[in-house]
């Protein structure tokens, strides 16, 4: 079957675009993005913007619209995020040529440096912006981090791949059950979860000098306010992991208070995007810029060394850092 944005042309984006009352003088040009569809492109008055064509059955509308819902609140704040823009009726989800599509207006920068003590405070503070509204309300319609749930997903994904020779399917088999045993001591409480931007990773976090703003909400949940969070914190050594950690919370503190209890998660977490990474390759690859993107996850070398990484990582969970505790 022919994937749906295997039909999205040029001409299509352009007209879609255009059909919400734009007037586009060049051609968008492609952004580097597999989820969705994603175009940068400029208006008649030199207006840039980003335009986001959401995969098809990935998410609700209603999943969509908490997503620009939560963009407009943290805007109206005055927090750094690009806000989906509205038409005259207020609509910031369009259905357009059997596709979903939002504007965003472009955010210029670069990615943060982590180890600038002073982008790592401006981070910090950023997310703390974020958390402080975020906790105000709730999802409805966006998931919930889930240990538990997503781990027997991911799972359950990969061992349905035929890439796995018969000895990595037993031996994948056994460190993610032994990872989904592990990771049975690390639940959390609803009363724990606020509203996060869940993929809180450098590349969505544009600026220059101190000033940052974060973009890319597609991947929002529940979830403890760790999960925006843990992957600023890259040092292997304690000095330099303790001052990573200082300046984001010293900065996150100026709008929240943050529960280092949450730190001990930092290791699950990662434990479980790394299953998930490889289960999302897995999910896509009918998409076809997958197989072009990655193709190396068809070959059994690629599943020799996941195997590997998951096996470091559960050694990982049993001697997380002694200052994680403290």
């Amino acid at each position: 079957m022919t994937h749906p944005f295997a039909t999205l042309s040029p001409a299509r984006v352009v007209a879609a675009i255009e059909s919400l009352g734009f007037w586009l003088p060049g051609e968008p040009f492609a952004l580097n993005s597999y989820e969705n569809r994603v175009y940068l492109l400029y208006d008649d008055e030199g207006q840039r913007w980003v335009a986001k064509f959401y995969r098809p059955e990935r998410w609700s509308d209603e999943q969509i619209q908490e997503e620009h819902d939560f963009l407009a609140e943290l805007s109206g704040e005055g927090v750094a995020v690009a806000a989906p823009w509205r038409d005259e009726a207020g609509r910031s989800l369009h259905h357009v040529e059997g596709f979903r599509l939002a504007l965003f207006p472009h955010l210029p920068g670069q990615a943060p440096e982590l180890e600038n003590p002073a982008h790592l405070f401006a981070l910090g503070e950023l997310i703390g912006a974020v958390h402080a509204v975020g906790e105000r309300g709730e999802f409805r319609h966006r998931v919930r981090l889930d240990l538990d749930g997503m781990v027997r997903e991911a799972q359950a994904r990969v061992l349905a791949t035929p890439w796995l020779e018969r000895r990595q399917r037993q031996a994948y088999e056994r460190i993610s059950d032994a990872l989904h045993d592990e990771l049975a001591a690390y639940a959390w409480s609803l009363r724990q979860t606020i509203r996060t931007q869940g993929d809180c990773h450098i590349g969505n976090l544009l600026g220059r000098d101190d000033n940052f703003a974060l973009v890319d909400f597609d991947d929002s949940l529940m979830a403890p306010a760790v999960q925006d969070v843990w992957m600023f914190l890259t040092a292997e050594h304690e000095a330099e992991w303790q001052m990573q950690l200082s300046e984001v919370l010293e900065g996150y503190e100026q709008h929240r208070e943050f529960d280092r209890r949450e730190l001990t998660l930092i290791e699950p977490l990662r434990t479980l995007r790394l299953m998930r990474h490889s289960a999302w390759l897995v999910a896509r690859w009918q998409d076809p810029a997958f197989p072009l993107a990655f193709p190396w996850v068809a070959d059994s070398g690629y599943w020799e060394g996941h195997i590997r990484q998951l096996e470091q990582q559960r050694q990982a969970l049993e001697r997380a850092p002694r200052w994680l505790a403290e």
